[in-house]
């Protein structure tokens, strides 16, 4: 089942597609369902079945082009989970630039992910506007990752026992501000957190209905290609990062992970390449779609 966010004529609705290919809301095809994404996370197992039931026969909702999608789940309850140099070739092509540069820092592979967090407001939705950082930098970059959506609660989650816990997987752009993000003694969080620089979506595509463990993830600017990969190349896979985030700490409905990007980042190509403003960046995700966004002016 595929579950979005999008604008109706009664404010931001939780909606599906239906029979005849349109999108309607989930409380118009169940009488009382709730209008939000985390809602119906929460009641996922209560309503699924009412909800494609109802789905295979309804018709007649918003034709999927002119429907205004946001976010999937546009405000999340607190910061999205974040994984670093989770494809081998990706962590190989920084360890090259930071050995080239005389730049210290990792130049092997950790045993553990690296981890961080972006705050709610770097979530935006498809085809809405990425800021671009300018004053504070100009070095703008995209990163294509896979996000997972957790659709029930768990601590100390044991990697046997993680992909239950999944509710479902949306396209993500880890959009990164990167002389930001190197400047603050190692931390990537400042670089990894500017309004607007997690675009998110279309849509979620409930696990049941989605194997991630090979998928071709890719993106392009302005039409280009950039990345292209497999998420068979993670080196940490979805259930080892489930168990070491869930470590000591709670993990909720609804709550977001995205598990890092593969080879092919503007800062370490060469010479280095970053977005300005005017570019178009899509990132495409087998199985999942296309989410697009275009960089704005100075933020």
């Amino acid at each position: 089942m595929r579950l979005l966010t999008y604008v109706s004529e009664d404010g931001p609705r939780v909606g599906t597609f239906v029979s005849d290919g349109t999108i309607m809301a989930i409380r118009a095809l169940v009488p009382g369902a709730p209008i939000d994404m985390l809602r119906v996370i929460d009641q996922f197992d209560a309503l699924r079945e009412q909800i494609a039931d109802a789905a295979s026969r309804a018709r007649g909702g918003v034709e999927a082009s002119k429907a205004k999608l946001l976010a999937p789940i546009p405000a999340p309850r607190r910061n999205v989970f974040c994984v670093g140099w989770n494809y081998s070739e990706h962590f190989q092509e920084g360890a090259n630039m930071r050995a080239a540069s005389g730049t210290p820092g990792q130049q092997e592979i950790p045993e553990y992910p690296a981890l961080f967090s972006k705050n709610p407001a770097t979530v935006t939705g498809p085809d809405s506007s990425v800021l671009f950082p300018a004053p504070h930098s100009e070095q703008l970059d995209w990163e294509v990752e896979l996000a997972v959506v957790i659709g029930r609660p768990g601590r100390d989650i044991d990697e046997g026992d993680a992909m239950p816990h999944v509710f479902g997987y949306t396209c993500a752009n880890d959009v990164s501000v990167r002389d930001v993000q190197r400047r603050h003694g190692g931390q990537w969080f400042k670089g990894k957190n500017f309004d607007t620089h997690l675009p998110m979506g279309p849509w979620i595509v409930t696990a049941d209905e989605l194997d991630p463990s090979d998928l071709a993830i890719r993106s392009r600017v302005n039409g280009a290609g950039k990345q292209d990969s497999r998420t068979k190349f993670m080196v940490f896979k979805i259930p080892r990062l489930i168990a070491e985030i869930s470590a000591g700490c709670t993990l909720w409905p609804g709550d977001l992970l995205i598990t890092g990007t593969p080879a092919g980042v503007g800062f370490a190509r060469t010479p280095p390449e970053y977005l300005k403003p005017g570019d178009v960046v899509e990132v495409d995700i087998e199985g999942i779609g296309v989410l697009r966004n275009t960089i704005a002016g100075r933020s």
